[in-house]
């Protein structure tokens, strides 16, 4: 049975133990954001290096024990395709990991399992992924984000079913709790973020989110936007569902961009359906779409 005490606080990090890509995370050092969320769990804890490839994106934030506010899916190539990656559903996985040479363990405890025992408590005692920390939980996924053998026994494990499956990692029992809806994470370019903005029914249907710092917002900024600044997370961040409703369309703004990606990616961990990231930020705005606005 899953735990409340397993999951990661608002809703689970897609953070996944076998991803095959990084996902970059916000490199916050605020020591007053820290103190905030003490009682989140560590990166590391869902990201161990061995399952990464390198990547030029840092692991962990400036300070070790700040919450992971990453979101899936990793950067590609070209954003503008979405986050999609065509399925249509996401699941929600809990695991063990066990050495490959640990079959007779892996047998054991699948028994034990089946016996009434539940497979989060196992994962903390036996399991030699860094996920025992949270009960195994490895939060929300999608297709694309898992070595094949993982992605394939999962996607196609009952739900509540422990199964078990074989990787270059070891063996895994795994065991899927929920299942929902693939979100959406689309880039929107300026212009088109203009036009939207000449009806002014766009304004009664969305929410506008701007994360940069006050001083920022002073220089230049557009009608509508919320501002959230990133170095108060620790403030908002806990109840952004309150504030703002996960079924209504969202749009993220920053000064270029990679801020609001960072956070429009976040906000799909926290259930968020439709999240728009505003490309480039106000200053591709300013000289793309409205000259009138400054550029800083």
């Amino acid at each position: 049975m899953l735990r409340a005490a397993h999951l990661p606080p608002g809703a689970t990090p897609a953070l996944v133990a076998l991803k095959l890509s990084l996902i970059p995370t916000l490199n916050l050092t605020s020591p007053s954001i820290i103190r905030k969320f003490s009682s989140f769990p560590s990166l590391h804890a869902f990201l161990p290096k061995t399952f990464l490839p390198s990547s030029p994106y840092p692991l962990s934030l400036g300070l070790k024990r700040f919450p992971p506010m990453v979101a899936q899916p990793c950067p590609r190539a070209s954003f503008s395709s979405g986050g999609n990656s065509g399925s249509g559903r996401e699941i929600l996985v809990q695991h063990l990991l066990v050495k490959e040479d640990d079959l007779k363990l892996l047998l054991e405890l699948q028994q034990r399992i089946s016996g009434g025992v539940d497979l989060s408590d196992l994962a903390v005692e036996y399991s030699i992924c860094p996920s025992k920390e949270e009960g195994g939980m490895l939060g929300w996924v999608r297709k694309g984000q898992m070595v094949p053998e993982f992605e394939e026994a999962a996607f196609n494990a009952p739900l509540n079913k422990v199964v078990r499956c074989k990787t270059k990692f070891g063996w895994h029992l795994l065991q899927v709790i929920s299942e929902r809806e693939e979100s959406l994470l689309q880039d929107i370019q300026p212009e088109e973020l203009q036009a939207k903005m000449q009806d002014p029914n766009f304004f009664e249907e969305v929410q506008l989110i701007d994360v940069r710092e006050p001083e920022e917002v002073a220089q230049a900024s557009l009608p509508g936007f919320q501002v959230l600044p990133l170095q108060q997370f620790g403030n908002w961040g806990p109840e952004i569902t309150t504030k703002f409703d996960p079924e209504k369309d969202t749009y993220l703004m920053c000064h270029h961009g990679m801020r609001s990606l960072q956070v429009a990616k976040w906000l799909q961990t926290q259930g968020f359906k439709r999240v728009f990231n505003v490309s480039g930020g106000i200053h591709a705005y300013a000289t793309k779409a409205d000259p009138s606005i400054p550029t800083y």
